[in-house]
């Protein structure tokens, strides 16, 4: 299934609609759309970013980019959270224009390297812009550039080598935990008989418990939906300093998301 086949079939319209940039932390800033989100973590005037969204985002991403007073050529290293279209789509285009470097799980090089996703999905799977991976990624890797520091974890299910982000940032003077979470929802996976990737069910559960177990102060999701980003960020201009701080968002998202697994799950194995 292509990109624009999937949209035929209800593609959200937030995906690709634009949406100005704005602040969450000291160092790392939103770019996305108004329904994917794309982070910039900057370090002394350079940027890594994560995710590309869809192919069609390429320019929103870069005016975003702009906006913020950066150039193009600013961004290093391109990271990705996980090789499905609506993150993954637009970043050999990022790659093209800005030169950067793409980092990836191991797990996830290949689909990125072929266009395609891996796994069998109740809607066929759908095709994207090849890229090159230019360092692949182990569990436990450091991505740096200048003094932000990246660590991969190994976090699959939703794909075969989704990737949750750790990172340290500031916010008003106070040291925070980020953590930029891979998606752990279904989202079309099939639960029994995945030829595609048999052992999803396991890596699935083994992620939950691994994301359960973590802690985090700030929680920013590659679809904001998920962790209120906008809402938050509403919050913070009305005066909330404290608006994207939420120790229990994590572990709220994980036991959410559990419940459905399980629930989906049992229903595929009647």
């Amino acid at each position: 299934m292509t990109t624009s086949a999937f949209a035929l079939l209800g593609q959200p319209a937030a995906w690709s609609e634009p949406t100005k940039p704005f602040k969450i932390l000291d160092n790392i800033y939103y770019v996305g759309t108004k329904g994917l989100a794309a982070y910039l973590i900057v370090s002394d005037g350079k940027a890594i970013l994560l995710d590309g969204t869809l192919a069609e985002n390429v320019g929103p991403i870069e005016n975003n980019i702009r906006a913020l007073g950066f150039k193009l050529e600013d961004v290093k290293i391109i990271l990705n959270s996980h090789a499905h279209f609506d993150h993954a789509a637009g970043i050999a285009g990022l790659k093209r224009d800005t030169g950067a470097q793409v980092m990836a799980m191991e797990q996830d090089r290949s689909a990125l390297e072929h266009g395609r996703q891996e796994g069998d999905t109740n809607y066929g799977g759908a095709r994207f812009p090849a890229v090159k991976v230019d360092r692949s990624l182990r569990d436990g890797d450091v991505v740096t550039l200048g003094d932000v520091k990246m660590t991969a974890l190994l976090t699959p299910g939703h794909t075969k080598g989704c990737t949750t982000w750790t990172t340290t940032a500031t916010n008003n003077g106070m040291a925070r935990r980020v953590v930029f979470p891979c998606s752990i929802t279904v989202a079309g996976n099939i639960l029994v008989g995945n030829k595609g990737y048999p052992g999803l069910v396991e890596d699935f559960r083994k992620s939950f418990d691994r994301l359960g177990a973590m802690e985090a102060d700030v929680v920013l999701p590659a679809h904001p939906e998920f962790g209120d980003v906008f809402e938050r960020k509403e919050r913070r201009d009305a005066g909330d300093k404290e608006a994207f701080v939420d120790t229990a968002l994590l572990s709220r998202m994980v036991e959410q998301a559990k419940a459905s697994f399980e629930k989906e799950l049992k229903k595929a194995r009647k």
